[in-house]
């Protein structure tokens, strides 16, 4: 029940972001007290409610600076007294000034926030800078951590200072099994998130219903998924591929608890039963991809994998390269590394019905398997099983995201994407090399 009001309030603080709110008003609005409006708010929310008011205020606002208003006038619209007053507030929450946010990301309509959907994880920074005296690091600059090309703001994740991050979740499972990944992926040689303990040796911290872990900073850039269609683009995805096949190799000599991932049962059981209304249950997506997975998915070497292989998860430098968030990571098979790597690519740069770019995108999807098979040596049943693993990877990706507020937009690209992925089958197919 107390969903229900507090979705009711969120919903209505949207729609009046530039109107003046108390939490007298929403207390009254959810029928509460407003002692106990605070106290609920925050359970749900994972933050008080004028933190909340505020961090939406200035996301909206960033949105309206960068679709081209007058910042001057978005600022006073939603209830900043000046332009100053927004700009330091957006330093303080966001952890970077506008101009600078806008220099380096996208700035996107915040998603609905939908409580009767998800949990919600939110901690503001106050809120990390708090946990951070655990690590004696309160006094350092805390900042989003933002996807550039698509924006998305990291709802797991801080940045603390120019050298570590700090990462939070209600899942003590992720937190232990990414605190062993890290470890072991260090000791074979590979670059990841270093997990640093806190003052008194402890490697994660509990904190009310959330986990938090400090880690230092891979360092180098993400890889951004637009610039792999640029000059020279079949060396740039093949080097993913490289890169990607060498994480696999360094994951296959690990020895950590994970959870085991059934791609064959999940696409059969769950993620074909329900897009049966939005796509063809005939033919390829059903019959003979079914056959297909089921001759091929018990030949295909299974082993722990990154399972998020985003090209935001690649850090590349000069001289090196590693991953980060291995969160997701579960044993499956290897070769659904490579083929999210690329239908990331996809996901992240996709423009519907420019058909030149969607051709160039299979190569780049080929180029990415041929690095991979240049580190993995894939083995026949693996080069057949691409385009299947590639449309599974599609089907599941389109039924997680659907329905969900949070994730409409991503439904639709996925939606589009499993589509034209499906009435163009056969150039997903390998060629000889």
């Amino acid at each position: 029940m107390y969903k229900d009001q507090i979705q009711n309030v969120i919903d209505y603080i949207d729609q009046n972001l530039k109107t003046e709110l108390s939490a007298v008003e929403l207390a009254d609005l959810a029928g509460y007290s407003v002692f106990h409006f605070y106290r609920v708010f925050q359970s749900v929310i994972g933050m008080p409610i004028m933190q909340y008011i505020l961090r939406r205020r200035l996301l909206y606002s960033i949105y309206e600076i960068g679709s081209g208003r007058k910042k001057t006038d978005v600022a006073l619209e939603h209830g900043f007294d000046t332009y100053a007053g927004f700009y330091k507030s957006f330093v303080r929450e966001i952890g970077y000034t506008p101009a600078e946010y806008l220099r380096k990301f996208t700035a996107k309509k915040p998603y609905r926030i939908n409580v009767l959907q998800e949990e919600q994880i939110m901690v503001s920074s106050k809120k990390i800078a708090e946990i951070l005296s655990f690590w004696g690091l309160q006094d350092e600059k805390v900042a989003d951590v933002v996807f550039g090309d698509t924006g998305k703001i990291s709802e797991t994740a801080k940045y603390v200072g120019e050298d570590h991050v700090i990462k939070y979740t209600n899942n003590l499972g992720n937190v232990l099994k990414a605190i062993d990944i890290s470890k072991a992926l260090e000791n074979v040689g590979l670059a990841s998130l270093m997990i640093v303990p806190t003052l008194e040796g402890k490697e994660y911290i509990e904190n009310g219903e959330l986990y938090f872990y400090l880690a230092k900073r891979v360092q180098g850039e993400s890889i951004l998924a637009s610039n792999v269609y640029l000059d020279e683009y079949e060396k740039k995805a093949r080097f993913i591929g490289e890169i990607v096949g060498q994480l696999d190799l360094s994951l296959e000599k690990i020895d950590v608890v994970v959870d085991e991932g059934d791609t064959l049962s999940v696409v059969r059981d769950q993620a074909l039963p329900k897009l049966k209304d939005m796509f063809p249950i005939n033919g390829l997506i059903g019959e003979e991809l079914m056959k297909a997975l089921e001759r091929l998915y018990p030949q295909l070497p299974r082993q722990i994998i990154h399972r998020d292989p985003n090209p935001h998860n690649i850090i590349v430098a000069e001289d090196k390269w590693g991953f980060i968030d291995f969160d997701l990571s579960e044993r499956n098979v290897r070769i659904f590394d490579p083929c999210y790597a690329a239908t990331a690519i996809l996901s992240e740069t996709y423009e519907d019905g420019n058909e030149e770019k969607l051709i160039k995108w299979t190569k780049v999807m080929k180029e990415i398997m041929y690095g991979y098979d240049c580190v993995v040596h894939l083995s026949e049943e693996e080069k057949e099983a691409v385009p299947y693993i590639i449309l599974a990877n599609q089907l599941l990706a389109t039924s997680w995201f659907e329905g969900k507020d949070k994730f409409a937009e991503l439904f639709e690209v996925n939606r589009k994407m499993t589509s034209w992925i499906l009435c163009n089958f056969e150039k997903m197919q390998l060629e000889e090399t």
